[in-house]
């Protein structure tokens, strides 16, 4: 459960992050780093298409800058996952909803 996300931090029951995260069904990846900072890439969520997610939750940033590609979005779609790509303050609400329904993974940019 995400408890509480403002611009550079996160709560997720009930320890605080202050760098991107990426949320699996059994824990939490605290140091989630992109090659491209504010671009994502698909190489960037290996592992999270590894964990077969039904749903992926990506989190753009407080203002939605981190930038997910049409590329991306298609590789995604192929793998038979369900995307959803919102600002991380929404993305948050979403999560919280959805993650009891199947295998939800989020991964979530804090800051820009």
């Amino acid at each position: 459960m995400i408890d509480h996300y403002s611009f550079g931090q996160i709560t997720i029951d009930g320890k605080a992050y202050t760098s991107d995260v990426i949320i699996y069904p059994d824990h939490v990846n605290p140091s989630w780093w992109r090659k491209e900072g504010h671009n994502l890439q698909i190489e960037d969520l290996t592992e999270v298409i590894t964990a077969k997610p039904d749903t992926l939750i990506i989190g753009t940033g407080a203002s939605g800058v981190m930038d997910v590609s049409e590329k991306v979005k298609q590789a995604i779609a192929q793998k038979g996952i369900k995307l959803i790509v919102e600002k991380t303050g929404e993305a948050c609400k979403i999560y919280n909803k959805l993650k009891s329904s199947g295998k939800v993974i989020a991964a979530l940019h804090l800051t820009c």
